[in-house]
């Protein structure tokens, strides 16, 4: 399958990460590099599974093979998979809900880990996205962008700074066990224009990250079939040098691709079929038992991917939606923002600190003396977010303009977190061991030079615990100040 003008359909070596104990081709594949031995530390990051939807995912049985010899590749996906010494097992048509094997863990440890620590892990280390790679995806081609704790994407109209940060959200809703159609409902539009389609027709995009965190980095790529059916055709999870996970579509009339685990037990390598609409990765800790060395590094290093990625949020404040009054709820803020009066309301009540602050930062970005951010109770029943004046007669939120609103919205996103959030927490995992992640397309439109600056400030000092992270893409004149701003990355995509 063509993609990018005469590249396979493939997660081969030039799609995988440089760093010395990836860069070797080929890579080890499941069951092909002996266990060290080592097992995951206490602090590899504990299941988390995604939501399943039932009648999207296989429940044929796992199949393990004992003798791996040389790799082949397979036709169509172009991932190089062990050929077996036995015929390979067909992939069953059934589906059905996935059902998790047994798994067995010490007692105050978290499922399927193990509370001795290996060399060379960090596990007080927050799992995190440091690298999006975006090999063939809409108008990049072979983009590597590394990540911090405050990362900007720069440049002009057209240069990809949404897309961007489109391929960051789908990564993320993939992990959070989200369908690939409801994922890419568009997805023939982020095929790169230069790709010519195959003699079947076919063609797709490849896209991949990096997570840091307990197990170190963690690499995880996909290749993505857009036309004529939106499947996942190849998948590949890399960790030291390992592959361990790595799927790929046998029969294109079947609604799922075979995939092979490290294991490393008395069988080597475990396959069984996975639904091509769903991703592999995520539903490693449902599929893999954690009982050899091998099941427990699989699962350490998914599991960090799946926290890692599910730690996000996307905000697109709409001032529009955000002036009129709104009934008391939750109080968990949704990506648009409209429900900003009743965050603040519980915010008001449940965390005076955090809320005290943000008053202070309303004042550095409104104009007027700001003293305070008050809500009010109305008549009937909705509550309304005002603006304190000292003494003057107050401001209701619905007077401000759309940049005070928008500055007010991102700055209370920064100083919140998943439980303030509309977003699907990683509930297994706690907060302190997650970094959540702010995607924010836009971030500075709409406000002025000053406001910008000081959501900057803010966003720096904030990630400095390591608990919030921003991603965004601004215009040339916040661009330039944060290249003036200590720890902010600027990505320049024009370069």
């Amino acid at each position: 399958m063509d993609l990018t003008g005469g590249s396979a359909l493939a997660l081969t070596s030039k799609n995988r990460p440089s760093d010395p104990a990836s860069a070797s081709d080929p890579v080890p594949l499941p069951g092909a590099v002996p266990v060290s031995g080592a097992t995951p530390s206490s602090g590899a990051v504990p299941p988390a599974g995604p939501r399943v939807p039932e009648a999207r995912t296989s429940a044929a049985p796992v199949s393990t093979s004992a003798s791996v010899s040389a790799s082949t590749s397979v036709s169509g996906a172009g991932v190089s998979l062990p050929r077996t010494s036995r015929p390979r097992a067909s992939v069953p048509g059934a589906r059905g809900p996935v059902v998790p094997e047994a798994r067995e863990g010490r007692p105050g440890t978290p499922s399927g880990a193990r509370s001795d620590t290996p060399s060379g892990n960090r596990p007080d280390a927050r799992p995190a996205v440091t690298e999006l790679r975006l090999s063939a995806f809409a108008g990049h081609r072979s983009a590597t962008h590394a990540l911090g704790p405050v990362t900007l994407f720069a440049g002009p109209s057209g240069s990809g700074k949404t897309t961007t940060l489109r391929a960051y959200e789908a990564l993320a809703r993939l992990c959070a066990g989200d369908p690939l159609d409801e994922v890419f409902p568009d997805a023939a539009d982020l095929v790169p224009e230069r790709a010519r389609p195959d003699a079947q027709g076919r063609r797709g995009f490849r896209i991949g990250c990096t997570v840091d965190g307990p197990r170190g980095p963690v690499h995880l790529d996909l290749a993505v079939q857009a036309e004529p059916r939106l499947r996942i055709v190849g998948e590949r999870l890399t960790a030291r040098g390992r592959v361990l996970l790595a799927t790929a579509l046998r029969d294109p009339g079947r609604s799922t691709v075979q995939a092979e685990w490290h294991t490393a037990g008395a069988t080597p390598v475990t396959r069984a079929p996975l639904p091509d609409g769903l991703l592999g990765t995520a539903l490693l800790p449902l599929r893999v038992a954690g009982k050899t060395p091998g099941q427990l590094e699989v699962l350490a290093a998914a599991e960090q991917v799946v926290v890692g990625l599910r730690s996000a949020f996307a905000c697109d404040p709409r001032p529009e939606r955000m002036r009129a009054p709104v009934p008391p709820g939750e109080g968990r803020l949704r990506r648009d923002c409209r429900n900003l009066a009743e965050v603040l309301h519980r915010t008001h009540t449940d965390c005076p600190r955090r809320h005290h602050r943000l008053a202070t930062v309303a004042g550095a970005g409104c104009a007027g003396t700001v003293t305070g951010l008050g809500v009010r109770e109305l008549p009937e029943g909705t509550v309304r977010a005002v603006l304190e004046r000292g003494g003057r007669p107050e401001t209701p939120l619905g007077r401000l303009g759309d940049g005070e609103l928008r500055y007010l919205a991102l700055a209370l996103t920064l100083l919140t977190g998943p439980g303030v959030l509309e977003m699907d927490r990683v509930a297994e995992v706690p907060d302190a061991m997650q970094s959540l992640t702010l995607l924010a397309d836009g971030l500075d439109r709409g406000l002025d030079g000053r406001q910008a600056g000081e959501l900057l400030r803010l966003a720096v000092d904030i990630a400095g615990d390591g608990h919030i992270r921003l991603a965004g893409t601004v215009g040339d004149r916040t661009a330039a100040e944060a290249r003036r701003t200590p720890g902010v990355t600027v990505v320049d995509l024009s370069a």
